[in-house]
């Protein structure tokens, strides 16, 4: 059935690239040119023919992509004992680990130091990924650094060793460049996948490591257990390299303590953040949310401990373990609290992690972002979504619409994450893939080859019919809910002109809370109906004719409020954020 309804778009699809297709006349100046030259051949990495080859070999032995990632650093003219030099801080974790290593390089830089950060996925442009002082890196360094790398690599190509790196690959060998050549003091490295056998394990001498909180996520790859996944965390650890982890259930927690004995490595939990805080007063976080909370304690560990081995001094002092406290019913001794210094106290405050428990008020309409995509950070997100939209002043007349902007990519099982959300009370759930526009020809930064548009809007089609279930399961249960749609025929194509909006037929659709839409643009536009001051209004012309668009529209105009949880994918938010906020992709 959707094959079919998709069939019926094509055309429909097409028109609206068409139409929404700009083209400049004017020259772009020579640094924007070269950056874009350097993000549109980086983008061919991600479909390297040759890298998928690679790749099917090494599927059956994961070491070898460790020996392929050094045979790339040692091409690019690099050695992997040059890495020795970053004085590294190396972060694994299911979730939280961005967030964790946002902490720590706050705190640091926070003592005049000069940090580098390396993370991933970036959110509106690539050279996010790679920061120095807590900024992305300019388009010109970028675009230096790429290209001396992408040179080398390919100078040095010959019958034995014919390949690039791919892509997460060539930015991680680009980023240790980048950290070398402009001599930051220290580098924060966010490890991609899993651990074990992540590109960024190459790294052989890091000062400290950590391991933020586990889930499961990224079955495939890392395995469909905690204690699997575990295993593949822990394989960061190196012999005498002291490693912090958070509070883990029993079982991971045991493997991760074999990983570090079997790796000669010294791993300590942390305590709890209350620890940290005297004089009953909570310590303030620039990210907000109670699961941040054991993000910042491990940050405050990391930074500590880097310190601390780099020789530096009066670091506040450790608190004592209680007797019995440090191995009661716990296989990892505890590690002790300490009072934080005024400068972690500073860099805890001051940090700031887009795309992250993060909230964008725009008069009437309100946007949550988060790009929360397991289950137990979606828990999380609901957990702060409830709060934050809770501590908002209450519309006098209780006019007030809450919209679920959603989407999810890979292997995850989005009918466990919508579950979560359903008690959020939704008034409207709307379904889009990450792209900003139907056609991102002309946006580099957001191109994923790996992805198409039709198999993303069969994939949102999808989960708006597992929203419709979830609610017809729930709506004898809650008398908020309205009566659930029935979805049953073919899915009917909108109008080429205008507006595309997806809806399946439906014998009640004045009661439908949930549209599909085919790009960020169009679905942002419908929510904010105007009344955002970043988002024009959805035409007038070409406006799609059902009745859950036009009745929805009416609401929307008309509430005292309008909040809008963004959630499941952190390219989703992206995509967003890069609308809500133009000056991020300048």
């Amino acid at each position: 059935m959707v094959a079919r309804g998709l069939r019926a778009l094509r055309g429909a699809l097409r028109a609206a690239a068409a139409a929404g297709r700009r083209f400049s006349t004017r020259p772009a100046r020579a640094p924007a040119m070269d950056y874009q030259d350097a993000i549109r051949t980086l983008n061919t990495l991600q479909t390297n023919a040759s890298y998928l080859e690679q790749v099917k070999r090494e599927r059956g032995d994961p070491r070898a992509q460790l020996e392929a990632m050094r045979g790339f650093l040692e091409r690019s003219g690099l050695k992997v004992e040059d890495l020795d030099r970053l004085n590294i801080i190396h972060v694994t974790g299911t979730k939280g680990k961005g967030s964790a290593c946002a902490f720590t390089e706050c705190i640091l830089r926070s003592y005049g130091l000069k940090t580098g950060f390396y993370s991933s996925p970036h959110l509106v442009q690539v050279r996010e990924r790679i920061r120095i002082n807590g900024q992305p890196i300019s388009k010109e360094l970028f675009s230096k650094y790429f290209w001396l790398v992408y040179n080398r690599l390919e100078e040095t190509k010959d019958p034995e060793h014919a390949s690039m790196p791919a892509y997460f690959r060539f930015l991680t060998i680009m980023a240790f460049h980048v950290f070398l050549q402009e001599k930051v003091d220290l580098a924060v490295v966010e490890v991609g996948i899993g651990g074990a056998y992540d590109c960024t394990n190459i790294i052989r001498a890091p000062v400290v490591c950590g391991i933020s909180s586990l889930g499961i996520d990224h079955t495939s790859i890392l395995g469909d257990t905690m204690e699997k996944i575990a295993w593949q965390k822990g394989g960061i650890f190196k012999p005498g390299v002291p490693a912090f982890t958070v509070m883990q259930p029993e079982r991971p927690l045991e493997v991760l303590r074999d990983r570090a004995q079997e790796r000669e490595c010294p791993l300590y939990l942390c305590p709890e953040l209350d620890a940290f805080e005297g004089d009953h007063r909570a310590l303030e976080l620039g990210l907000a949310g109670a699961h941040q909370r054991s993000n910042a304690a491990l940050a405050l560990q990391l930074a500590r401990t880097w310190l601390q081995r780099r020789g530096c001094r009066g670091l506040g002092e450790l608190k004592e373990v209680p007797p019995g406290v440090e191995l009661a019913g716990r296989p990892v001794p505890l590690a002790p609290a300490f009072q934080p210094t005024d400068a972690m106290l500073q860099g805890l405050r001051d940090t700031e992690w887009l795309g992250r428990t993060q909230v964008l008020p725009r008069g009437p309409v309100t946007w949550y972002l988060d790009g929360a995509h397991t289950t137990s950070s979606v828990q999380a997100c609901v957990r702060w979504f409830r709060q934050a939209a809770l501590n908002q002043d209450k519309p006098h007349d209780g006019s007030e619409v809450r919209v679920l902007l959603f989407n999810a990519t890979g292997d995850r099982d989005t009918a466990a994450l919508l579950k979560l959300l359903v008690p959020c009370h939704f008034d409207y759930a709307v379904f889009c893939p990450n792209f900003t526009e139907v056609s991102v020809a002309n946006n580099a930064d957001q191109q994923n080859f790996n992805v198409t548009l039709e198999n993303a809007l069969t994939r949102c089609l999808e989960n708006q019919r597992t929203w419709t279930r979830l609610l017809e399961e729930k709506g004898g249960q809650d008398p908020w809910l309205p009566a659930p749609l029935r979805t049953g025929g073919l899915l009917q194509p909108t109008p080429p002109r205008g507006t595309l909006l997806l809806v399946p037929p439906a014998p009640r659709p004045l009661n439908s809370p949930s549209l599909v839409f085919p790009c960020l643009a169009q679905a942002l536009r419908w929510v904010a109906q105007g009344r955002d001051p970043r988002l024009a209004a959805p035409a007038a012309t070409g406006a799609h004719p059902h009745p859950v668009a036009s009745s929805g529209a009416v609401l929307l105009r008309e509430a005292a409020a309008v909040r809008v949880l963004v959630t499941g994918s952190l390219h989703l938010v992206g995509g967003v954020l890069r609308l809500l906020n133009p000056t991020l992709s300048q």
